[in-house]
């Protein structure tokens, strides 16, 4: 624990000038966050702030990762190569968007939203998680899920490979959708993280708890410049590789049904979307929310965005908690 401690201060340390070299280069490069005309307004405040940060929490856990863990355990290419994969998939998302908002901007386009389409953008993502379940079964031999106060885990055989590649793919599009707010995303993965660090220490699994808490120090540093008012964002080249590579993390420790519970708030905000839009069809047009994701909602009753994303980490530190108990019965 001494060294995944160590491990995670001194990622930190290694992001964090990272992060202030992104926010003047991105900025001299143009490279900013297009914003949502249908969102909030106060968030057209945030149009033209540097996007694609994700690269300040990707890069430092790959070094560190490579330097002091992957020598010791090979295991640990599995969640850093999700890590990898998934950024280079966000990073194409960000990338297509960018290019088509400014094409926009020109007069070439009449519309500048959005990256890659959905379905190319989910395709990429199974693929992903297609080759991470296949390692984790054929290669790990894992294939079971544990319950609580169970000394005995549970087969699942090959049910548990579709399993693994649901839980993968949902968790990476959960937290896509929790970036939302200043350090909302943020915040809440770097809790997610360390309570699986901590399952993974109760199971002896080292290497493992050294990735989460390098994970952990890398999404820290990011958040030096990402909390309010953001002066970078992850963009999908962050969030993506947070939700996936949390997937594999929680699939790895074999206390996957703890990730609902863990993960909370990325829970509860995509289901915000998926009942939304189901309301939405049902009766042709009416609401449960008045915007989605959940934390736009908050937003649209009048709570500040602080106060959001406060309170919203404040329920993460809580499940987290629960988790963590939950594990140790």
């Amino acid at each position: 624990m001494a060294f995944a401690l160590t491990l995670g201060v001194g990622t930190f340390l290694v992001a964090l000038p990272l992060g202030s070299f992104l926010v003047k280069y991105l900025k001299a490069q143009g490279i900013g966050e297009q914003i949502r005309i249908d969102g909030p307004t106060s968030h057209q405040l945030k149009t033209g702030t540097p996007t694609m940060g994700g690269i300040a929490i990707v890069l430092p856990v790959t070094i560190m990762t490579a330097v002091f863990n992957l020598i010791h355990h090979e295991s640990m290419l599995l969640p850093l190569g999700t890590t990898l994969t998934c950024a280079l998939i966000g990073a194409v998302d960000d990338w297509v968007g960018l290019k088509r908002g400014r094409r926009a901007a020109s007069g070439k386009l009449t519309s500048g939203k959005g990256g890659l389409r959905m379905r190319h953008k989910l395709a990429l993502q199974i693929a992903m998680a297609v080759g991470a379940a296949s390692i984790l079964h054929f290669v790990f031999r894992l294939g079971s899920f544990a319950l609580p106060s169970m000394p005995t885990k549970f087969s699942l055989g090959l049910w548990y490979f579709p399993c693994a590649v649901f839980v993968i793919v949902a968790t990476a599009n959960a937290v896509n959708f929790t970036d939302g707010l200043d350090g909302l995303a943020g915040n809440t993965s770097t809790v997610a993280f360390a309570a699986f660090g901590v399952i993974a220490l109760l199971q002896g699994q080292l290497y493992l708890v050294a990735f989460c808490f390098t994970m952990t120090g890398a999404i820290m540093a990011f958040l030096w410049y990402n909390a309010y008012p953001a002066q970078l964002f992850m963009g999908d080249t962050g969030s993506l590789a947070l939700g996936g590579t949390l997937g594999v993390v929680a699939m790895m420790t074999g206390q996957w049904l703890l990730l609902p519970i863990v993960g909370i708030v990325f829970v509860a905000e995509v289901l915000s979307v998926l009942l939304q839009i189901w309301y939405f069809r049902l009766t042709k047009g009416k609401r449960i929310f008045k915007m989605t994701p959940l934390h736009h909602h908050f937003e649209l009753l009048g709570w500040s965005e602080v106060h959001i994303v406060q309170r919203f980490w404040l329920v993460s530190v809580l499940a987290a908690m629960l988790g963590i108990a939950l594990a140790l019965l």
